[in-house]
């Protein structure tokens, strides 16, 4: 067996404390920590992921299915094995693909600190920054999970959200982003910081995401408006959508049509179908 494969039977073991009763919110803030739980998770947490892995909890009927995985691993992060039963009953719930991991949470970087970081590493690659997520107000883990996952499909640089917005390194958000969220940079606003703001002073044009009929078509853009270099594309909650000063804040409002005896998209499908319209504009702009 390998050596850092450390057989687990009593559930008070303190080596397995980030996994006692699982808390997420007390995990986050006394132990600076959070949850990646499945295979896919736990693959990209440890091929790309920009934390630190702490440990790993695994059940052992699926522990082949993670050997390469644990081999490509420092020899200094444990792994614990226990009977699925042991594993349930320490997290405090059944875990469905028997596979979870406590990674080290890093300091959230403000949009101004964001942004100037990505710049220099783009400008030091050659390229420049292009699409930008930014959320209001986003408080289900499902569709902040979804919106990462999107980020992520189509290339967008960051997602900014704001104070009110849910943890992207929850749980089931890291789980619902297939691990997007563990790679795609994000920054988190202050009270002296908007949402906004950063963004707008390094040259970005923000485009509100709104059903209202005054909008302008998304899919038009690169017809009947032009296709702005740097798009920051700003999306809000469920239901109320964005408040009237985000609204009033971007450079333009823009709609995604549907059928027009329906009310709206749910707010991780915007982002995608967005991120694509923009995607698409912006390369059939520099082609040119």
């Amino acid at each position: 067996m390998n050596s850092r494969i450390i057989p687990v039977t009593d559930l008070a073991d303190p080596r397995l404390v980030d996994y006692q009763a699982v808390r997420e919110k007390d995990l986050s803030t006394r132990r600076e920590a959070f949850i990646a739980e499945s295979e896919v998770v736990l693959r990209v947490l440890a091929k790309r992921g920009i934390y630190a892995i702490r440990s790993v909890f695994v059940s052992r009927p699926r522990l082949p299915k993670i050997s390469d995985v644990i081999d490509q691993l420092d020899p200094k992060i444990p792994v614990f094995v226990g009977e699925p039963e042991l594993v349930d009953e320490v997290v405090g719930f059944h875990i469905h693909r028997g596979i979870l991991a406590v990674g080290q949470r890093a300091p959230v970087p403000t949009p101004t600190e964001l942004l100037s970081r990505l710049s220099a590493e783009a400008e030091a690659a050659g390229r420049c920054l292009r699409r930008v997520l930014v959320l209001e107000s986003l408080t289900n883990h499902d569709n902040v999970g979804g919106v990462f996952r999107n980020a992520a499909a189509f290339g967008a640089d960051a997602v900014i959200i704001d104070r009110a917005t849910c943890d992207p390194l929850y749980r089931k958000a890291i789980r619902v982003s297939v691990g997007a969220a563990l790679f795609v940079p994000y920054a988190r606003t202050t009270p002296e910081e908007g949402l906004l703001d950063a963004l707008h002073g390094a040259g970005f044009e923000s485009i509100a995401l709104s059903p209202r009929p005054d909008a302008r078509a998304l899919e038009e853009m690169g017809d009947s408006w032009p296709v702005p270099k740097k798009v920051a594309l700003v999306l809000g909650t469920e239901g109320a959508g964005l408040s009237d000063r985000m609204m009033d804040a971007a450079h333009h409002r823009a709609r995604i049509d549907i059928e027009s005896d329906f009310d709206s998209l749910n707010v991780a499908t915007t982002s995608g179908v967005a991120l694509h319209c923009v995607r698409d504009a912006q390369h059939r702009s520099l082609s040119r």
